[in-house]
């Protein structure tokens, strides 16, 4: 077996509509409902599923909770251009920029937090 790409991810949130708002403003991720009233974020080829808290679809993460995702997001943009676009949405960055191992060579990452805590890192290659 060989793997592609990571299709999906799932976040266990307090308040849906924050989290939209948040991903949608901050990131630029669409938002999209599907299925029977289910919300995701789309971006490029991926998506984030969102899960409410105490409403999670039965299937779900052992300790499915808000605040346990670290996920780095690659971006275009350079990296001065997220920290300017961050601050103008008034998300506060824990650190950064600082450089960083990624998967495939050396990083330019930015640290900060969504509404439920989950550390989020946005970073763009080096070179």
């Amino acid at each position: 077996m060989r793997i592609d790409r990571i299709d999906h991810l799932v976040l266990t949130v307090v308040d849906i509509e924050k989290t939209c708002k948040f991903y949608s403003q901050a990131l630029g991720m669409e938002v999209l409902t599907f299925g029977e009233n289910r919300r995701a974020l789309i971006f490029g080829k991926q998506k984030f599923n969102l899960h409410e808290k105490g409403k999670e679809l039965k299937l779900r993460a052992k300790s499915a909770s808000p605040g346990a995702v670290d996920v780095c997001l690659i971006v275009e943009n350079s990296i001065e251009e997220v920290v300017a676009h961050l601050r103008s949405v008034g998300v506060t960055i824990e650190q950064g920029p600082v450089e960083r191992a990624g998967a495939s060579g050396t990083i330019m990452s930015v640290y900060f937090r969504d509404p439920d805590e989950n550390l989020i890192e946005v970073s763009r290659y080096v070179g």
